[in-house]
């Protein structure tokens, strides 16, 4: 006789809409976050990340779907009776309260009389003691929003939500955050669903992200499987940067997908590709490139485009940033680490480019090669 499973408590998103007006702001959204997860929704503005989050927190009303947390269906459920806490950007603390009263706000509201303990442990947990006694302007940036995390926690939500949490910390607090939040997921065991645009903080802390782009998601995996293998050009751009190239699929055999770029072959691994038959978008990021001097021969298995011309050389500390013209015109960047392999190359030198066949990826042609490249004009 089976055992009975007991019923996950997964965050399950069915059909979920929001329309404002003629505008569709979420488009029949389907996503379910596991229990326990640290999940990240990824995307530019205006992609409906927010939106998201605000239905699930009862903060925006649905337009059609439902949201269920297990077996409960809280699509229309009130704000307050949902087992859901949410972290703003902006921390949102009571000036007048010390930090300890803060964090055992949500307790007092609900009668809890014998707060001192499970404060306590919840400032631990933070790693801000010895703070309780202080304000919250006596603190700094990132301690204050470790105090709004302390507070949205100490009630046990099953779900917590954080909207760009760290938007307003410089980039050092930022880094340092992120591991933070991912230590403190880890201990507590909650379920986190972080909304951000920034692609840095998604992979450092999330297990699963989902792309969002135009109110849909576009591609949704591991960090590594997304930037490895992006289904689109919007997350091969988004999600770093990408080098994508004109081919034509030319033969497909068991172990490779040979593509003809611009007169010269390169390889793909096939299974793991947008498309392999036809023209495709061939991608491969800066980083996976290598230069060498033009004419000299790299490894027999490595793909090879030859007589770039570097027209931009930026020396970015750990790596060199080098912007090549291809005979065809087209320029393709290539970020090397600053080994000290070989030397540095200097604007005007012709080289080859190369890389492994299984940094390939292939991708819909009639896709629009610049979706998800952020333009200055829109920060």
């Amino acid at each position: 006789m089976s055992v009975p499973q007991q019923p996950s408590d997964d965050l399950v998103l069915e059909g979920l809409t929001k329309r404002f007006g003629g505008f569709v702001a979420v488009d029949d959204l389907d996503l379910t976050v596991p229990q326990g997860a640290f999940f990240a929704l990824l995307g530019p503005s205006g992609c409906g990340k927010t939106t998201t989050l605000r239905m699930v927190a009862g903060l925006e009303d649905v337009t059609a779907g439902t949201i269920r947390l297990g077996a409960d269906d809280i699509t229309h459920r009130k704000p307050y009776r949902r087992p859901v806490n949410t972290v703003f950007q902006s921390y949102a603390l009571f000036p007048h309260l010390t930090i300890f009263e803060n964090v055992a706000f949500g307790l007092r509201r609900q009668g809890r009389k014998d707060v001192k303990t499970a404060v306590g442990e919840m400032l631990e947990l933070v790693e801000l003691g010895e703070y309780a006694a202080r304000k919250p302007a006596q603190l700094s940036g990132g301690q204050q929003q470790r105090v709004a995390l302390a507070r949205a926690l100490i009630n046990r939500p099953q779900v917590l939500l954080l909207d760009e949490p760290l938007g307003a910390l410089d980039l050092k607090l930022r880094r340092q955050m992120q591991v933070e939040l991912k230590r403190i997921q880890s201990e507590v065991g909650i379920t986190f669903v972080h909304v951000t645009h920034d692609q840095e903080e998604a992979m450092t802390m999330a297990d699963t992200v989902a792309v969002m782009n135009a109110g849909v998601i576009e591609q949704m995996g591991s960090p590594v499987e997304l930037y490895e293998h992006p289904s689109t050009t919007f997350v091969a751009n988004f999600l770093g940067q990408s080098n994508l190239i004109r081919g034509n699929v030319v033969e497909t055999s068991g172990a490779r997908v040979h593509v003809e770029v611009e007169g010269a072959k390169v390889q793909a691994p096939p299974g793991v590709s947008g498309t392999e038959s036809g023209e495709v978008w061939v991608g491969v990021r800066p980083e996976k490139l290598n230069l060498s001097e033009a004419g000299s021969e790299p490894d027999g298995s490595s793909n090879v485009l030859r007589n770039a011309t570097i027209t931009d050389v930026s020396f970015m500390g750990v790596s060199t940033q080098y912007l090549t013209r291809m005979s065809w015109g087209q320029e393709m960047m290539v970020f090397e680490q600053n080994t000290g392999a070989h030397g540095t190359f200097r604007v005007g030198d012709i080289v080859d480019l190369h890389w492994l066949p299984d940094h390939t990826f292939l991708l819909d042609p009639a896709q629009d090669v610049t979706a998800g490249v952020e333009r200055e004009d829109a920060l």
